[in-house]
């Protein structure tokens, strides 16, 4: 299911004109309108169709708009759609707290502000389209370990030789992996089994047989492990507004409040919420040094203060980067008002002439459950950017790093007219290691290679996993000569460094080729690898174990 798929909306209201009205307000080609005339009609559509929020009105014949909500809220399938009711009539304060306490996120009156509407349904039609990309995310991941484990098991308890190659590519590919990942080992596993069926009355060949399929065991385990890495969290709910108990752990509120009196009134309210405790300041100034400093789970925070007001709070909160879920309880301000605030950040906004113990709680609960949702968003979308850029084994940066970086500090060079040097690195004889000692021993070459490289560059260098045995560094700021001296206590070093697998020790040989940016003819990434390149095969070719300059050929 794609996030950019038509998002469901429900308008309910005894009045077909009304819910015209509120069709050309949301008017969007990317809201699927479904409209109901009775409450009868409005549950039916609830039971079939998914959607993102409902519009409800209240006063309406034979079923109002609470004994919807309250039948909502009873039925698993729909108790967590948001409700916004839309009246003219029902502006009693019991009227309105009678709709937060059926289920109700919010309550607007007619005539209503366009603006104010369109900003409030597109709060929860954002994280309705972020629900259900993390909900199609967690499917892909769950059918991949499934098919995986399912996998694995046939291998251990059949013996089989063959496996779906281009089902288990695709998904080795989802996974970050490819598919000699998984096919050298398990095709080492399995003739080690083989080999182990032929030996059993050789005592001293099934010791070596062990060690083999063990060490194939092990590379598929850790290729698995690799192929798991997001963890979708799961966000708590509520079930009612008693619910904020429940949280694990307790909450830090900050509240920024000038009249201490309205402070000890609202906190008054949460006065059972032993969970949750309140810190108060009455300036912006002090809210933003604390803030700094400590950790707070939400912000209450009033309109006006001495120093500015709620507009410019959050303002300041956004120059300096501070992420912390905010809710506007104020006894001033409109629905203008409450429209910049919302589009600045704040994620309610109640006056204090409407607040009640149960309104409060649900508030609070709503903000943390919609701040939790986006935080696990952005961690998803981070874990999914550093796996686009790294390579798993090293830990260095990956080839389509390298080829970004490359082009940023070539075009850097260009402009300032600096010094770059390009190095590629390459692993002498590294197919005899994996061909003498096994894939799993070359893997922990690479892997500490990895480490070692990243040891002995400086800070304003960049290294990448260029490709197999292969590594390329770039040099920003560095003349030819240097670059040549810095290679070579590198190929010093890693000749005379012990690689350990086990109680193997293996040595390794570098083949270094350099090239430099001031002396090609047409100065591109493209040509700077292929000079590096043709440097790194003189290099080769010369017997290996060596560093060739571009420039000095």
């Amino acid at each position: 299911m794609s996030s950019n798929l038509p998002v469901n909306i429900l308008l309910v209201d005894d009045k077909p004109e009304n819910l015209m009205v509120l069709e050309s307000i949301l008017d969007d080609p990317s809201i699927c309108f479904f409209k109901a005339t009775s409450g009868n009609d409005a549950l039916a559509m609830i039971l079939e169709h998914d959607f993102a929020v409902v519009l409800l009105d209240v006063q309406m014949p034979h079923m109002d708009g609470f004994e919807i909500a309250e039948l909502m809220r009873s039925s698993e399938k729909s108790k967590r759609i948001p409700i916004i009711f839309v009246t003219a009539i029902s502006k009693d304060a019991r009227q309105v707290f009678k709709g937060y306490e059926t289920g109700a996120v919010d309550y607007l009156f007619k005539p209503l502000d366009p603006a104010i509407l369109r900003n409030k349904v597109s709060v929860f039609i954002e994280l309705y389209k972020q629900k259900r990309s993390l909900e199609q995310t967690a499917r892909t991941l769950e059918r991949i370990v499934t098919e995986l484990d399912l996998a694995n098991r046939k291998i251990l308890e059949q013996q089989q030789s063959l496996i779906e190659e281009e089902r288990l590519k695709m998904l080795l590919q989802m996974a970050g992996a490819t598919a000699q990942d998984l096919r050298q080992p398990l095709d080492v596993l399995l003739g080690g089994i083989a080999m182990l069926e032929k030996d059993l009355e050789d005592p001293e060949l099934l010791s070596d047989h062990m060690r083999i399929i063990k060490d194939a065991g092990a590379t598929i385990d850790n290729t698995i492990n690799r192929m798991q890495v997001f963890q979708i969290f799961e966000t708590k709910t509520t079930e009612d507004v008693r619910g904020i108990h429940n949280i694990e752990r307790h909450l830090s509120i900050l509240s920024v409040e000038s009249s201490e009196n309205d402070f000890e009134i609202i906190k008054g309210m949460l006065i059972d919420s032993t969970n949750i405790i309140f810190r108060r300041v009455s300036t912006i100034a002090d809210a933003i040094r604390l803030l700094k400093i400590e950790h707070y789970d939400l912000i209450m925070m009033d309109f006006r203060f001495p120093d500015g007001n709620g507009i410019d709070f959050l303002e300041t909160m956004r120059k300096e980067a501070i992420d912390v879920p905010s809710v506007v309880i104020t006894g001033c301000g409109d629905e203008i008002i409450a429209t910049r605030m919302i589009k600045l950040g704040a994620y309610d906004y109640i006056p204090k002439s409407k607040i009640s113990p149960i309104t409060l709680l649900r508030i609070i609960s709503n903000t943390i459950q919609k701040a939790e949702l986006k935080k696990t968003a952005l961690q998803a979308q981070a874990k999914m950017a550093e796996m686009s850029t790294r390579d798993e084994l090293t830990g260095l940066y990956n080839r389509r790093y390298f080829s970004e970086a490359l082009d940023r500090e070539v075009a850097r060079a260009m402009r300032f007219r600096s010094a770059l040097v390009l190095c590629i690195v390459d692993l002498d004889f590294f197919k005899l290691i994996n061909d003498t000692y096994g894939h799993p021993a070359g893997d922990a070459v690479l892997s500490k290679m990895g480490r070692l490289l990243k040891d002995v560059i400086r800070e304003s260098d960049l290294i990448c996993r260029y490709g197999g045995e292969e590594f390329a560094i770039i040099l920003p700021n560095t003349s030819p000569e240097k670059a040549v001296i810095g290679c070579e206590r590198l190929r010093n070093r890693i000749g005379g460094y012990d690689f350990t697998y086990g109680d193997t020790i293996i040595h390794v040989t570098l083949s270094v080729g350099l090239a430099d940016l001031d002396r090609l003819d047409y100065k591109t990434s493209e040509n700077l690898i292929s000079s590096a390149d043709k440097a790194l095969y003189i290099a080769k070719q010369r017997g290996r174990n060596q560093v060739v300059y571009r420039g000095s050929i």
